[in-house]
């Protein structure tokens, strides 16, 4: 089984574009905080300065892309301002109305700062270990870029559509960005130790082969004993492998996932809580309810009610 496929799938992973950018002069805003998504700006055309909060600040040159996995408050700006106007105030002053380019200041348009700007949404409650292992902030540069040629051609076409007039380019861009987010995430250029080792964890051998069993059939009674076995280990070096690698034990993984798949059936109104129990492993409503209870802080019934308000 396609382990990441069913994560993403299962965290509910969309792609939106929200703006592309035509800046002049002095300018900068502030991006908000954006629970439950991933922000991206790639520059076309000119430098952008990304300031955080408690991270510094990072400068990207025309063909850089940097994502911002945990949706965080950051300022785009031409000069590495401290402080900007928020983005909604931008967005009004500017008179944009969601269609074509944000357009803010005047000046020579060939020294505009040109940027595609998205982001990738997901699932409310939606939580993974791959996803919480990720850094505040990914920036890929040209050397980074032309390490690995499938991105360098990617962000090419994305940025070919985007400045074109051909019809549909907003959804292909869309799309191409959702398949750069996936491919970031199987390769290097993510280097921190912890997305490493989640990545070494779908590559091995054992404990790809356990990931794969738990993700096929998260209901089934799997024990560290059951999954250690399927894969050919002893429980002890099997528990240990599976814990060095994803920062928890199986059961808490395999626990944790079973709720992540409860949050998509609870978005389908006709599957009743009973039945979400039941096809999430548990053996008892009142247990299913304990266990969603104390993970997200309400009942499976008012988290329902919830998404529905």
């Amino acid at each position: 089984m396609d382990v990441l496929d069913d994560i993403l799938k299962t965290l509910d992973m969309q792609g939106a574009l929200y703006f592309r950018t035509h800046f002049s002069g002095s300018w900068g805003t502030t991006v908000p905080d954006y629970e439950q998504a991933a922000r991206f700006h790639l520059v076309v055309q000119g430098a952008c300065h990304v300031t955080f909060p408690t991270e510094g600040h990072v400068t990207l040159a025309p063909g850089d892309l940097i994502l911002i996995p945990k949706g965080a408050s950051h300022i785009l700006s031409d000069s590495g301002l401290a402080k900007a106007p928020p983005l909604e105030r931008t967005l009004v002053d500017a008179g944009y109305d969601g269609k074509g380019v944000l357009r803010v200041g005047e000046g020579d348009p060939s020294a505009a700062t040109q940027m595609i700007c998205g982001h990738f949404t997901f699932r409310k409650g939606a939580d993974h270990p791959m996803i919480a292992a990720l850094p505040k902030y990914v920036h890929v540069t040209g050397a980074g870029r032309a390490r690995e040629p499938w991105l360098d051609d990617t962000l090419k076409l994305i940025s070919q559509r985007m400045f074109s007039p051909t019809p549909g380019a907003t959804a292909t861009v869309t799309r191409l960005s959702e398949i750069v987010f996936i491919e970031l995430l199987k390769s290097s250029l993510i280097n921190t130790e912890e997305s490493q080792s989640i990545i070494k964890a779908l590559k091995d051998p054992q404990i790809g082969a356990a990931l794969s069993a738990i993700h096929e059939n998260p209901a089934a009674s799997w024990s560290v004993d059951t999954l250690a076995q399927h894969v050919g280990m002893s429980r002890s070096r099997f528990s240990d492998r599976f814990s060095e690698l994803l920062g928890l034990g199986p059961m808490r993984y395999l626990a944790d996932w079973r709720l992540q798949k409860a949050l998509v059936l609870l978005d389908q109104e006709r599957t009743s809580v009973q039945k979400i129990a039941r096809e999430s492993g548990y053996q008892s409503v009142a247990a299913f309810s304990r266990a969603f209870s104390h993970k997200f802080g309400m009942s499976p019934r008012s988290f329902r009610r919830q998404l529905a308000g």
